[in-house]
């Protein structure tokens, strides 16, 4: 087998192991260590195929989307009134960041970093990658509020700009429903927690990504 292609199969055998450790233990509990094991490797060998580990979890982030964008794309139904493919696009979204944790908490280390760090730390083509990753999701999103515009449903001035909104806004409320913790005040100065029911979250959520839609200008 040619160098080329034994680099190019070490390098997947890596993130396959790395997005394996990520469903099972989590972002934070996932080390170089045991990712190196898992492939039975030494660790300083993961440092030749990637930068380091933010680009590690990067292009492990990059996986996750490209497997979003197919669930999107299955379930979107072009015939549909756009209210409907928008809503319908927000719970699977939701369902897809329920079912893995670990891109949640991936994609959110990520946007915690400020985008000039990120390019000092990961590699062009990684940044690329990234970027068509996460446009290829977008574009799902604007595509149902493009075509509410054309029918008047909806009023956004940039398509584009939206669906970044909703993408981190529904990355913050897979927060919550991860930590099933919702506070008020039981009495004044009393707190209180509930946990979160899922459905109605969906439901917040599907309202606000209408509401946005519909009074963007």
């Amino acid at each position: 087998m040619p160098v080329s292609e034994r680099r190019a199969e070490r390098k997947r055998e890596i993130l396959d192991a790395t997005r394996a450790l990520f469903d099972e233990r989590g972002v934070r509990d996932a080390q170089i260590e045991d990712i190196a094991r898992a492939v039975g490797i030494n660790r300083a060998i993961i440092y030749r195929h990637f930068s380091g580990k933010e680009e590690l979890f990067a292009e492990t982030l990059v996986g996750y989307l490209d497997e979003l964008d197919k669930t999107l794309t299955a379930a979107d139904d072009h015939s549909n009134e756009p209210v409907d493919r928008l809503e319908g696009l927000v719970v699977v979204f939701l369902d897809f960041g329920s079912a893995y944790p670990a891109f949640v908490d991936c994609a959110q280390a990520l946007l915690r970093r400020r985008g000039d760090e990120l390019m000092e730390e990961v590699s062009e083509r990684v940044m690329f990658d990234l970027g068509r990753a996460m446009a290829s999701c977008l574009h799902h999103v604007v595509d149902v509020l493009e075509a509410g515009v054309k029918t008047g449903e909806f009023h956004v001035r940039d398509p584009y700009l939206l669906a970044n909104v909703f993408y981190t806004l529904a990355l913050g409320v897979m927060n919550l429903t991860t930590l099933q913790l919702s506070v008020r005040e039981q009495n004044p100065g009393l707190p209180a927690v509930d946990a979160v029911p899922f459905d109605e979250v969906k439901a917040y959520l599907q309202q606000a990504a209408v509401a946005m839609a519909r009074g963007s200008s």
